[in-house]
């Protein structure tokens, strides 16, 4: 039983067409409905000014049938996650962390519910040691039991992966408890780039235009992070003749995204409390509603928006709109070269949607 087949035909089909069909079908249809709930969850939340509670979210979106459920059947192995909350040695939370889309709010929740000694120094990143203080976020690089016996020599419970692909031929068999977080994709782009260039964090480029053309690497990011592709995945990310490898690519993003104990959205991170109280076994969850601002010098951003007690709508309103800052012709196509990694990110809003209302959090996770 269950609707995971269901989903996953829907999104291969949907990147076997060129970008901008998939994009135009995404929008017309809503065929994970997740649109529907962002848009009727905002008109809500600005209406009543506040988060809603579980119900007034189930009356929007009702758990759904088990064949449209697309968290079943559970592919999650329950067991890495009751041991992680049970404290078992050598057990730790493994991160996917990817840029500006929520992962520093990811990591101070980390730090408020671990114990000092079981966070490494750098931002929930341990290879910044390992390494002697040259690189951090770069998982793919050590090999398992490298990974295995260094977080548990050093006590660590949780590793931050934020600059390499997630191996997925390898990194599921760590003795851990596996989160990642989304963001809609060319909002986390727009984010990236005024993170880097607009408030000068060692990029110089103050035109859009010409970042993007020269972060390719940052092309359906999304999705080569959760596939591992072969080096030169993106000249396939388009053309008809490509359609059978973007398919393939689709597939492994989503099989591994759906071994993910924990798939957050970001613009609804203040909704995340239970998944994380449940699953991970965190009491103290204040960093969901608490905007967290990024490491390097703050560069004062004085929107009032420290404490998210306004849900999603608050997200919103503290983020650059990409329809208002890119020109039309710029929007369309930073959008294509999204298209992979928008389809990637309605499959994992679908996942934690499910997982809020659905009693069982989407199987396999005891209440």
């Amino acid at each position: 039983g269950g609707g995971f087949k269901h989903y996953l035909d829907i999104a291969l089909d949907l990147a076997s067409l060129e970008p901008s069909e998939a994009l135009a079908t995404m929008e017309q249809n809503d065929p994970f409905q997740t649109n529907y709930f962002d848009n009727l969850l905002l008109q809500k939340e600005t209406a009543l000014k506040r988060t809603l509670t579980i119900d007034e979210i189930k009356d929007i979106f009702p758990c759904p049938r088990l064949n449209e459920r697309i968290t079943l059947p559970d592919a999650r192995v329950e067991q890495k996650a009751k041991d992680f909350r049970d404290g078992k040695d050598g057990t730790f939370l493994f991160f996917q962390h990817l840029r500006k889309a929520g992962g520093t709010n990811f990591c101070s929740l980390a730090e408020k519910n671990l114990p000092q000694k079981a966070q490494p120094h750098y931002y929930c990143m341990p290879d910044m040691g390992w390494s002697g203080n040259k690189n951090a976020g770069y998982l793919h690089s050590w090999s398992n039991e490298e990974i295995i016996t260094r977080m548990a020599k050093q006590g660590y419970r949780i590793a931050g992966n934020e600059w390499e692909n997630f191996a997925v031929s390898r990194h599921f068999d760590l003795p851990a408890v596996f989160a990642t977080s989304f963001r809609k994709p060319l909002d986390r782009a727009l984010s990236q780039f005024r993170f880097e260039c607009i408030e000068d964090r060692g990029c110089r480029i103050k035109d859009v235009h010409k970042w993007w053309d020269r972060r390719m690497d940052l092309w359906n990011v999304y999705t080569k992070t959760f596939a591992d592709p072969p080096v030169g995945a993106r000249n396939q990310f388009k053309g008809s003749e490509h359609s059978k490898q973007r398919r393939e690519m689709m597939a492994t993003a989503i099989d591994t995204l759906s071994k993910f104990h924990i798939v957050l959205s970001m613009e609804w991170l203040a909704y995340a409390a239970p998944q994380v109280k449940s699953i991970l076994g965190f009491n103290d969850v204040s960093a969901l509603t608490t905007r967290v601002r990024p490491h390097i010098t703050q560069a004062k951003r004085d929107d009032g928006q420290e404490h998210n007690s306004l849900g999603s709508a608050s997200i919103k309103k503290a983020s650059w709109d990409p329809k208002e800052y890119l020109d039309a012709a710029q929007y369309k196509k930073m959008s294509e070269d999204l298209a992979l990694d928008e389809i990637l990110t309605e499959v994992a809003r679908r996942m934690f949607l499910e997982r809020l209302v659905c009693e069982d959090l989407g199987g396999g996770v005891p209440i």
